[in-house]
Order: structure tokens, then C-alpha cells, then sequence
């Protein structure tokens, strides 16, 4: 069974110096029925003007994984850890028994747009950690290459859940086909671009909640990228 989350349904909040949207219950966006899928509890779609940012902050037995598609994100963190995340990168925060960091738009003329993920750590109470792996587009292009999961397997970044990530660039008629475990899960989202799944039209900023099916098949229509989530039952 294949339950489409639109686009235009999602939460939204304009901050001005921030525009985001929610799949999930987030902040101020609350729906009983959208608080997660499986361990997948969170997908903030976020743009951040120029100059602008999250201040220090903190968080607590999360996975939280950030995913670029335009622009620069500057990261800094209370382990000491400080980065610029660009497309192509994945970054992986274990928050743990707890981490405090700060995210801001690493330009003072362009946006930054992201993805900032949040799953569930199989168990609570870790020590904090991180990491960043860069992922080439001609790796992505017309397939799904794993950029996280619980064993880092293939230079994938590590996630502390039983969860696998797969980020892919489909052009216009490429087919792509995914066997999906019985008694798995999957969660699509659509990133930008417009694509198929099963048969089913999707377009940017769509969500597909995926349970008893054991073959996807995603289809291109034109420059899509799209993230798919291989997830506990």
C-alpha cells in the first residue's frame, strides 16, 4: 500500500529569514496523524535567507541527518566539530545524551535549501557523535546510491537505527526498481522534480508513506531527486 503525503498538505511556517515545510508534526505544526512514519520522525524541507540561521541549541536521543540541495550550510557543534555542508554531502548528528549546535546559511548572497532529517536511535542515551561524507552526483544519477545506514556499509555515514538511506538523481525515463524486504517499510520523498512511483505522478515536496509492497519502481519525468527511506515495520 502506497498512502501519498502532498506536498500542500504539509505544515508550513514562514519566519522570513526562514521558510518551512513540515511532512511531519514539527513546532508549532501539530496533526495526530502525522507524527512520523516508523522511526522516521521528521522531515523539515528549509530554506534559510542569507544571513541567516539556527542559533546554538540542543538536542537529545536523535539521529539527525542534514541534506543539501542548494547553497552552503556552516555547522558548528559542542564536540567541536565545525563544517560546511554543500550538495552532495551528507551529514550524520548521533545527538545522543545530548549535543548543542548551531546551523546557518554559509553565504551572505544566496539561500541555503535543505533537508533536515530526524530518525529515532535504536537506543537512547549514546554518546553524541558525527559525520560527513560527500556523495558525487554521477553516483546518484539513475540509481539509488546508499548514503546512510546502521552498519555504514558501501561509505555510507552511520545511523544508529535499523534504517537505510538512499539518495537518488533520476533524468526524464530513467527506471529505476527497488526491492523492498517483506516486513519492511519505506518512506519517498520527493526532494525537487517530478517523478513516478508505482504508476502513482508525484511532484516536489511530495511524500510517499510505502508499507506491504516488496517492489518500487520510480520513474524520472524530468530532473528529479528524491530520497527513499528502507525502514523498520
Amino acid at each position: 500500500m502506497i498512502t501519498l503525503r502532498p506536498h500542500d498538505r504539509r505544515g508550513h511556517a514562514d519566519h522570513g529569514w526562514l521558510n518551512s515545510w513540515h511532512s511531519f508534526s514539527f513546532a508549532d505544526y501539530y496533526d495526530p496523524n502525522e507524527m512520523g512514519f516508523s522511526v522516521l520522525r521528521v522531515i523539515n524541507d528549509d530554506t534559510v535567507a542569507p544571513g541567516g540561521g539556527f542559533p546554538t541549541h540542543g538536542h537529545q536521543d536523535m539521529e539527525i541527518v542534514s541534506y543539501v540541495l542548494d547553497g552552503a550550510l556552516q555547522h558548528r557543534d559542542s564536540l567541536g566539530n565545525g563544517s560546511v555542508i554543500r550538495p552532495g554531502d551528507v551529514q550524520r548528528m548521533s545527538a545522543g545524551r545530548g549535543i548543542r549546535h548551531s546551523e546557518f546559511n554559509g553565504s551572505d548572497a544566496v539561500p541555503v535549501h535543505f533537508l533536515q532529517i530526524w530518525l529515532l536511535p535504536v537506543e537512547r542515551g549514546i554518546a553524541p557523535s558525527y559525520e560527513q561524507k560527500h556523495f558525487a552526483p554521477e553516483d546518484k544519477r539513475d540509481r539509488l546510491r546508499l548514503v546512510a545506514s546502521s552498519d555504514g556499509r558501501g561509505g555510507s555515514v552511520t545511523l544508529h537505527q535499523d534504517a537505510s538511506l538512499y539518495a537518488g538523481l533520476l533524468g526524464p525515463g530513467a527506471n529505476v526498481v527497488f526491492d523492498l524486504p517483506p516486513g519492511r517499510k519505506a518512506y519517498l520523498h520527493l526532494a525537487r522534480g517530478k517523478m513516478r512511483l508505482n504508476g502513482q505522478p508525484l511532484v516536489s515536496g511530495d511524500g510517499a508513506k510505502i508499507a506491504d509492497e516488496t517492489r518500487l519502481e520510480l520513474i524520472g519525468e524530468d530532473e528529479a531527486e528524491v530520497l527513499l527511506f528502507d525502514l523498520p515495520a
